[in-house]
């Protein structure tokens, strides 16, 4: 039933908000997946700190056009922190870390609304990329227990821009209908401690 709602919230999402628009032909972070295919460790860490590099370049660009506000001044930087977080994966795995070329797969949404829009996008896409990642037989302990501390967090920042985007003249109320319901706390709300869980776990 959760897939499903993210599922059709991603889909809705899409459809009523083209987001900060992919300029390379070479599919970048979540967007570099397939329905259904299995994937190595290295092509998993290698998506997904690209989609955070991505997340925290489309933060960066907002902020330069629109001004340094929250949420995105806070979630930028903790884009940073789920890149830090995932680092050591790299060198635990042997993998050697992408280039940040980010900025070069974003443009400046053309409104504050279609910021805020763009970010619950970015935020619905990094969710359902960890997802999909999380459903891979023999995923090692410690790259899961990465995966799904930074997907709780990433619910934290898509309820925050939710919330912006909702607010009057700001929402888009047919994308509301279609809100999946995050907990309670702020955007970087013990978001720290949630990244810290299972580093000291072994890999298998």
């Amino acid at each position: 039933m959760k897939n499903v709602k993210w599922t059709k919230l991603m889909a809705l999402s899409l459809a009523l908000l083209m987001p900060l628009i992919a300029l390379g032909e070479t599919p970048f972070g979540a967007a570099a997946l397939s329905e259904g295919k299995t994937y190595t460790v290295e092509e998993m860490l290698t998506y997904a700190i690209q989609d955070e590099y991505l997340a925290r370049a489309e933060y960066k660009v907002i902020m330069d056009a629109y001004g340094e506000q929250r949420p995105f001044i806070n979630i930028m930087k903790a884009e940073g922190v789920h890149v830090q977080r995932l680092l050591p994966l790299f060198t635990a795995y042997g993998v050697t870390v992408p280039e940040d070329t980010a900025l070069e797969h974003t443009v400046k949404p053309d409104s504050l609304a279609a910021a805020y829009e763009a970010g619950v996008t970015a935020e619905v896409n990094n969710i359902a990329m960890y997802e999909a990642f999380l459903k891979q037989e023999d995923l090692p302990d410690d790259v899961r227990a990465v995966f799904e501390a930074l997907m709780r967090a990433s619910g934290n920042h898509l309820r925050a821009f939710e919330q912006n985007a909702d607010k009057p003249g700001m929402g888009n109320p047919n994308r509301a209908a279609g809100k999946v319901q995050q907990n309670n706390s702020s955007p970087n709300a013990d978001e720290n401690s949630e990244l810290m869980q299972g580093r000291g776990r072994q890999r298998r």
